[in-house]
């Protein structure tokens, strides 16, 4: 049987079409035109930072601020074992050393216990992944790097709309980063952010985005020409993409009410079948107020995981597992992974699985998606 209820879809919700049709008339399709400085000021006034930079993904927001850190060779970086790949990739890039620590059994965040015994002398920034959505305990990541002269930046992929002890998430970190990757709540199919809450980064940030030029400066009358200052890449996000994201940002409420909705008819209808089948549903901490990202299911092993997996596809819905711990990767162990170093994230990546959110889904499909959970025993 064919899958008839996707995991995602990309979804129009406003004037997508009617915005790219606008910057194709106004012949700037490049970056850093008129769509997206608007989409980068609305970004700056919903999570209150100086300045962002649109780019063309997280992962280049990421390789961004590894930049920024001026990494040598032997300067760790400490991730989140339960991560995307470029969480640790884009550090590893630029001359940094993935050091890779568990998470915690509630949310899947970085365990921020574990934080005090993984720094050296050599490590120069923490990297904390809001999983989920839901955000990491930052007043404590943030004591802990702070009396280290530590430098603290958020992969706020998940996370954008979602707040910690009513703060936004990404306003926490000196530097944080976000996605529009056509499965996130917002998107323009490929882009991200690089959001720069310590301002000091902001010159350097604006020349590495533009190629290693002082380009931005020359746009903005502060020197007659342009020319290559610093090292940088081709980091612009496209007008034409940045039209795209800013529709789908003048809809974030809407977005967000919807998969609220979804979320917790998830979370409210499952709950009995999860105490009887030994299924754990998602831990929401009283500080968070999550972005309502993902909705994931932790089953009691990775042989009901499989089975589950396999009855959903059976009954019409495309459910799928998620990260693999990069401390168990081939690249991981380059960087000194090995198995057993992060026995949270090694347990749940076997045993979890994600149900399908988008932002039109149809309650006739979220209740499809609760009925074919339920008739599943563990």
């Amino acid at each position: 049987m064919l899958n008839r209820i996707p995991f995602n879809r990309p979804v129009l919700v406003g004037h997508e079409l009617d915005y790219i049709q606008q910057a194709i008339r106004g012949q700037h399709a490049s970056g850093n035109g008129p769509f997206t400085k608007r989409v980068e000021a609305d970004l700056e006034q919903i999570l209150g930072a100086p300045r962002i930079l649109l780019t063309t993904s997280c992962t280049h927001a990421l390789e961004m601020s590894a930049r920024l850190l001026d990494l040598a060779p032997g300067d760790e970086v400490i991730v989140p074992s339960l991560t995307f790949v470029t969480t640790a990739a884009a550090f590893a890039l630029h001359g940094g050393t993935p050091v890779f620590v568990d998470v915690r059994p509630d949310t899947l965040n970085l365990d921020e216990q574990l934080l005090a015994a993984a720094i050296t002398p050599r490590t120069r920034a923490i990297v904390a992944v809001h999983y989920a959505g839901i955000g990491c305990s930052m007043e404590a990541i943030l004591e802990i790097a702070s009396r280290r002269g530590i430098v603290v930046i958020e992969d706020n992929a998940h996370g954008l709309f979602g707040s910690w002890n009513g703060r936004p998430l990404g306003s926490f970190g000196a530097l944080s980063t976000l996605s529009f990757h056509e499965t996130k709540n917002v998107s323009c199919g490929e882009g991200g952010a690089l959001v720069l809450n310590d301002a000091s980064f902001v010159p350097r940030a604006e020349i590495l985005r533009e190629k290693g030029t002082n380009r931005a400066k020359f746009f903005r009358g502060e020197v007659d020409k342009y020319t290559w200052v610093d090292h940088g890449s081709s980091w612009v996000l496209s007008d034409l993409l940045a039209a795209y994201l800013l529709a789908q940002i003048e809809e974030r409420e809407s977005i967000q009410a919807r998969r609220r909705a979804i979320w917790t008819a998830y979370h409210t209808r499952l709950e009995t079948w999860a105490g009887q089948n030994g299924v754990r549903l998602p831990h929401l901490p009283a500080q968070a107020a999550p972005a309502w990202h993902i909705y994931a299911l932790l089953l009691p092993n990775a042989t009901s995981r499989s089975r589950v997996l396999r009855h959903l596809g059976q009954n019409g819905v495309n459910a799928t597992f998620h990260y693999q711990p990069l401390n168990l990767s081939p690249m991981g162990a380059r960087f000194g992974g090995r198995a057993g170093q992060c026995p949270v994230a090694e347990d749940v990546a076997d045993r979890l699985v994600r149900l399908p959110m988008y932002n039109d889904m149809r309650s006739e499909d979220v209740e499809a998606v609760i009925d074919a959970v339920t008739a599943f025993t563990a």
